[in-house]
Formats: C-alpha cells, sequence, structure tokens
C-alpha cells in the first residue's frame, strides 16, 4: 500500500510502498472522531498485451481535491495522485486478473489522521491508497438486479455533502440497504429528501432511465455524486448517437421508463430488472439490444484497451 503524510502547512512529503497491514492512529484523531475522511475507487485492467491500463484517474484526483476542500483538508495535486495510484497497482500487480475476467480495485483513502479535541480541521493529515482484485460487484453477476425504493431514510439533504465522497456519507445508508436485502432485492434507490418524489441515486451508484430511445438522468444539484463513470457514459452515449438529458425524474416517471440501469466504478454499467415502489413491483427491458448493454460494450472496451481510446481516458502502465 501507498503512503503520504501531510502537516497543518498542507504540504505533503514524499510518499512510500509498504506492505499491506494496519496502521496506528490516535484515539483522538480527527477522522476517528469527527468522520474528517474521503475515499475514492478506481480500477485497473490487464490489456491482452499484458500492460496495465487506469481509467480517468485524473477524474478521481479532481473529485478528491473537490471534497478535501469541503472537509477543509489539503489534498494531493493530481500529478502526486496519479503517481501513487500507479505505484500501487505496479506493486500489486500479480493480483490483477486476465482481460475479461476483473480488474484491480484501488481505494485511495485520505483522511484527517491527527489528534484533534475538539471540533476544528486535524493537524495531519494521511493519504493512503491499498488494492484488491475484484470481479461482479452484485451476487446476480451481470444479471439484471432489483431495486427497491426507500422513502423512509435518505441519502443527502440539500447543502450536505452528498456530492463530495466523504467516509461519513455511507454508514447512514446500511440500515435502508439492509432492510432491501433481507427482503430479496439487490440495492436501495433513494428519493430526494425534500419532497420525497424525485430519484436521486441507489446506494451503490447513479441511475439512468431509458424512454423513447432517451436516455435520462438525475440532474446535479449538490446531492448526488458526480460519478465518473456516470460522466463517462454520458458522453459515450452521445457519440453513440443517443440523446441524453440531466434533469429531475420523479419516481412515477422511473416506473414507467422501458429500461432502467445503474453506473458507478465497482458495477459499471448494470442492468435493472425491477423496482419495487409502495408495494408496485414494475419490470423493465433487459438483455441483448438494450442501450445498457451497446453502452456496458463502448465503456469496458476503452477500458480494457481492446479499441483504441481516442479521447485520452486511459493512463498506461508499463
Amino acid at each position: 500500500m501507498y503512503i503520504m503524510k501531510a502537516s497543518e502547512d498542507g504540504k505533503f512529503s514524499a510518499g512510500e510502498m509498504s506492505r499491506y497491514g494496519n496502521i496506528e492512529l490516535s484515539p483522538s484523531s480527527a477522522v476517528l472522531n469527527y468522520g474528517q475522511g474521503l475515499f475514492e475507487g478506481l480500477k485497473a485492467y490487464r490489456k491482452h498485451s499484458g500492460g496495465l491500463t487506469l481509467f480517468r484517474p485524473q477524474q478521481n484526483a479532481l473529485r478528491m481535491q473537490n471534497g478535501a476542500e469541503r472537509l477543509c483538508m489539503p489534498a494531493p495535486s493530481i500529478d502526486q495522485f496519479v503517481e501513487a495510484v500507479k505505484q500501487t497497482a505496479i506493486a500489486n500487480r500479480r493480483w490483477v486478473p486476465p482481460t475479461g475476467k476483473g480488474a484491480l480495485y484501488l481505494r485511495p483513502l485520505l483522511f484527517g489522521s491527527g489528534a484533534v479535541l475538539g471540533l476544528a480541521p486535524a493537524p495531519e493529515y494521511l493519504f493512503m491508497i491499498y488494492a484488491s482484485p475484484v470481479g461482479n460487484y452484485f451476487k446476480e453477476g451481470l444479471s439484471p438486479i432489483n431495486f427497491f425504493v426507500e422513502d423512509e431514510f435518505h441519502r443527502a439533504t440539500r447543502g450536505g455533502t452528498g456530492a463530495v465522497k466523504t467516509i461519513s456519507n455511507y454508514a447512514p445508508v446500511l440500515k435502508a440497504q439492509l432492510r432491501a436485502k433481507s427482503r430479496g432485492f439487490s440495492d436501495v434507490l433513494f428519493l430526494d429528501s425534500v419532497n420525497k418524489r424525485n430519484v436521486e441515486e441507489a446506494a451503490c451508484g447513479n441511475i439512468f432511465i431509458v424512454k423513447d430511445n432517451i436516455i435520462s438522468t438525475p440532474s446535479m444539484d449538490g446531492t448526488i455524486l458526480p460519478g465518473i463513470t456516470r460522466k463517462s457514459i454520458i458522453e459515450i452515449a452521445w457519440d453513440q448517437g443517443y440523446e441524453v438529458v440531466e434533469r429531475p425524474i420523479p419516481v412515477e416517471e422511473l416506473l414507467e421508463a422501458d429500461e432502467v440501469f445503474c453506473t458507478g466504478t465497482a458495477l459499471v454499467v448494470a442492468p435493472v430488472g425491477s423496482i419495487t415502489y409502495c408495494d408496485r413491483r414494475v419490470e423493465y427491458r433487459t438483455g441483448a439490444g438494450t442501450v445498457s448493454q451497446t453502452l456496458y460494450r463502448g465503456l469496458t472496451s476503452i477500458q480494457m484497451g481492446l479499441v483504441e481510446d481516442v479521447k485520452g481516458w486511459t493512463v498506461e502502465i508499463d
């Protein structure tokens, strides 16, 4: 794993690789007491040639910088972030699955490691990256997933940190997620906290609907995480001739869609087979010829180096 420290002046010392293992933290560290921490997620893929590629790591670096500004933390520069990811991928090269069999998931973390007993920014920060080989995110694999629409609990509120990948956004969704999974659903889909009417995102990623060959996804309003896969899929869809609209999506419109899919680094592009809302279950088009399948192929072909990357999205590691 990769470790780099920063003191109160915000400057990071030279980072270094070390064996994966436990780290030591003060009981009064800011991350343990006040949740001052962020994380990112990205993947390294193995090409047929044997080389490795990263997908848009600069975007992860930018998102971490935006989150750090919101949580009053220093952040690595884009170059520092990308170089650290490269080093971690190379050090864990033997764990990268063969082409098409999975990827090496990389987890960058930035958090207040310094001791501070009293609500204030930490005096010291730790940036680290560790890795793990991964396959499919859902137990269903590439089969359609089934969502439950949650109308009691909310993921984010306006003016909060819904658009930031802060660690404190994730534990609060567990109760809703576990309740949905206990009922046989794959995951939970959240509505806005103001009107409890507009679709926001799933616990696992961003949501898209398809109706009459028009792709729609909830617009960014400060409560939805700006997914990098989401951003990439929108651009790929435009390139393939689809009309893509970012706007509020009422839950009633979700239930009338022809097709639904969700996106994220871990799940990539996942087709949704059904959504249940207020005891009403709606099934959607899945399988061959669907929009999600077309976009999935377009995205993964770039990520795994199967087609020329004319967009400059991938970073090759020799």
